[in-house]
């Protein structure tokens, strides 16, 4: 799977994740040259506080475009080292 924006590959793996329809990319797997940490955060109810990087690229910013979970609940144990994307970052195989 690959997570592409502006035409620029952000993360590339065969060991991503599916949860609730979002491709989580292993941390390893992810271009971090193109993530900024964003000062925002979130709570799910079952997977607990996501924390939000901006993604970008060629001078572009796509806010809080890639999220991760840095401590998830026991029941999301399997997103921990994982981010997830979205607003346009496109997922294809």
């Amino acid at each position: 799977m690959k997570a592409i924006w502006n035409d620029r590959i952000i993360a590339e793996s065969d060991e991503t994740i599916n949860v609730e329809g979002n491709q989580y990319f292993p941390r390893e797997s992810v271009n971090t040259e193109f993530l900024k940490n964003s000062k925002t955060h979130t709570v799910c109810h079952w997977k607990g506080s996501a924390t939000y990087y901006d993604v970008i690229v060629n001078g572009e910013v796509n806010k809080d475009a890639a999220w991760y979970y840095p401590s998830p609940s026991s029941l999301a144990d399997k997103t921990k080292n994982y981010v997830a994307f979205w607003r346009g970052v496109k997922i294809e195989k």
